[in-house]
Order: C-alpha cells, then sequence, then structure tokens
C-alpha cells in the first residue's frame, strides 16, 4: 500500500493541498456562501435575521425605497470608489521615485533603507492613525509650525481646518499602504540587469529616454502588483476614514461596520458587503486586463 501511495503522484498532490483547501473552505467559501444568503434575508425588529428571499436590500442600495428615490448609498458607494483611485494614484507617484532610489543606492544602504521603510509597520496601526489627529488637527503641529514661520515675518495666519475632512482620510490612506508600493516596485526595480542601461547608453539614449524605454516597462509587474496591493484594502478600509473623517467621510467600509455593529441589521450589511467584493472584482479584472500583470508592457 506504501508502494502504491509513493507511485500515486496525483494522490500525493491531493493529500499535500488539501490542508489549503480545507482553510480556504472553512475561512473563505463558507463565509462567503453564509453572507450571500444573509443579504438575501430581512431583519426583524430584535435586530435578528429572517432568512428569506428579498431583493430589498440590494434595491435600497440602488436607491430604490419606499419612500422614494434616494442616493445616499450610491454616494457613499461612489465616493469609496474615487477615494481609492485618488490614494492609489497618490501612492504611486510618491512610491515609485523612493522606490528608485533604494534600487540605486550601494547595495550595503539598501538593506538599512528598505528597513526604514518598514519601521512604522512595526507600530500598532491605530497608533499610528491617531498620530495624524496630533498633527492636522486645527491646535496641532502643522498649524503650529506655519503659524509659528507666519509670525517671524508678520504675516496674518489663520488655522488651517485638516481634520476631520476626505483631505485628512487621503494623508491617512497614502501613508498607511506606502510601504505596500514601496515593495513590489523595488523588487522590479532591483531586478533590472544594469547592462541594459549601458546599451540604451551605447545607442544614443538619454536619462529621460532610458527610463521611458527601459526602466520604467521593465518595473510595470512592480506597479501593478502594488496598484492591486493597495486598491483592494483601500475599497474596503473603514478605520482610517473613522477616525480622520468623523462623520463627515462616510465610506462603504464605515456602512458595512456601522450596519453590523450599530443598526443592527446584518441583512443590510451582508448586502453592503456583496456589493463591495462585487465592485474591486469588477476594478481588478478591468485593470488585469488593460495592463496584464506587468509582463505583457515589459515585453513589449
Amino acid at each position: 500500500m506504501l508502494q502504491k501511495f509513493r507511485e500515486n503522484k496525483k494522490l500525493q498532490g491531493t493529500l499535500l493541498i488539501s490542508p489549503t483547501l480545507l482553510w480556504m473552505i472553512g475561512l473563505l467559501i463558507v463565509p462567503l456562501i453564509i453572507t450571500v444568503i444573509t443579504s438575501f434575508g430581512r431583519r426583524d425588529t430584535d435586530g435578528n435575521v429572517i432568512y428569506t428571499f428579498t431583493l430589498d436590500n440590494y434595491l435600497r442600495l440602488a436607491g430604490f425605497t419606499p419612500e422614494g428615490f434616494d442616493p445616499l448609498y450610491l454616494q457613499i458607494l461612489w465616493r469609496s470608489i474615487v477615494l481609492a483611485f485618488q490614494t492609489t494614484v497618490v501612492v504611486i507617484l510618491m512610491a515609485y521615485p523612493l522606490a528608485y532610489f533604494v534600487a540605486r543606492a550601494p547595495a550595503k544602504r539598501r538593506n538599512t533603507l528598505l528597513f526604514l521603510i518598514l519601521v512604522p509597520l512595526w507600530t500598532n496601526f491605530v497608533i499610528r492613525i491617531y498620530a495624524w489627529i496630533m498633527i492636522l488637527r486645527t491646535q496641532g503641529v502643522l498649524n503650529g509650525i506655519v503659524g509659528w514661520a507666519a509670525g517671524l515675518i508678520n504675516i496674518p495666519f489663520t488655522p488651517f481646518d485638516l481634520y476631520p475632512s476626505t483631505g485628512a482620510v487621503l494623508v491617512g490612506m497614502v501613508y498607511e499602504f506606502l510601504p505596500f508600493m514601496i515593495l513590489p516596485i523595488y523588487t522590479s526595480l532591483e531586478k533590472i540587469d544594469g547592462s541594459l542601461f549601458e546599451a540604451a547608453a551605447d545607442l544614443g539614449a538619454n536619462t529621460v529616454r532610458t527610463f521611458l524605454r527601459v526602466t520604467l516597462p521593465l518595473s510595470m509587474p512592480g506597479v501593478v502588483a502594488g496598484t492591486i496591493l493597495v486598491l483592494v484594502p483601500v475599497m474596503g478600509t473603514f478605520i482610517v476614514s473613522d477616525i480622520l473623517g468623523g462623520r463627515q467621510v462616510i465610506l462603504v467600509g464605515n456602512l458595512i461596520q456601522n450596519q453590523f455593529l450599530g443598526a443592527r441589521n446584518p441583512a443590510f450589511g451582508s448586502a453592503a458587503s456583496i456589493i463591495l467584493m462585487v465592485l474591486t472584482l469588477i476594478v481588478t479584472i478591468v485593470y488585469t486586463r488593460k495592463f496584464g500583470f506587468g509582463e505583457e508592457i515589459a515585453s513589449a
């Protein structure tokens, strides 16, 4: 029997992946099925789920209510998508130069620079977000420094109203997800063969042309991977907007959290979760079909 097992490669492969499959079924597929079933249910007066089949939750998200059309939840969904794209674009613009600098630094300094990039991740996520309150609030560090500088040159200064606001949420998201963009881009840049730059120089390409024709295309796999690592979690985040946005910036993640914990309406919260998952999948599929995973651009 042992001999047959050794000869049966298919059985060995099945046993090898069975622990992962069990974890995926228990922690991904089963909860997803429960969420889908719950999203078609209703809430009773005590906040419990009545398992039935109704599209009321999805119609409510689309703005169709018994009182008429209400675009509130559509606005929340749209705000979440726009803020996610804004965050991703700003993160790319900031991460690429940093990753390029680290990749072109002397080998002895690269580990130190990478260490400095990762150090903030050692601190609790919530503590780091609360630190931005101390910086952005009316009596915060930023207004204090600008006010002090304005006083030195006798210029009237009105404190910036930065917290809570959409801008504060954007700053917090960029700060939180910046390392997740830097590392994939750095990995792609670090793998580029230096002889390609020499060949480009021999062919008469200047620095800008070399970057556009060699560096940027070959680093696109890292940009695409980083975009997915940033865009997907930003679409569903709620902690940053809850702390830095308050009641002024409600995203779909805050909506889902409130429905489960505050309004005690898990059916509506489940429907919002499914819509968020579908939107995230659509954005990811469209993006990867447009840019692939970067290999198509790199090989062009």
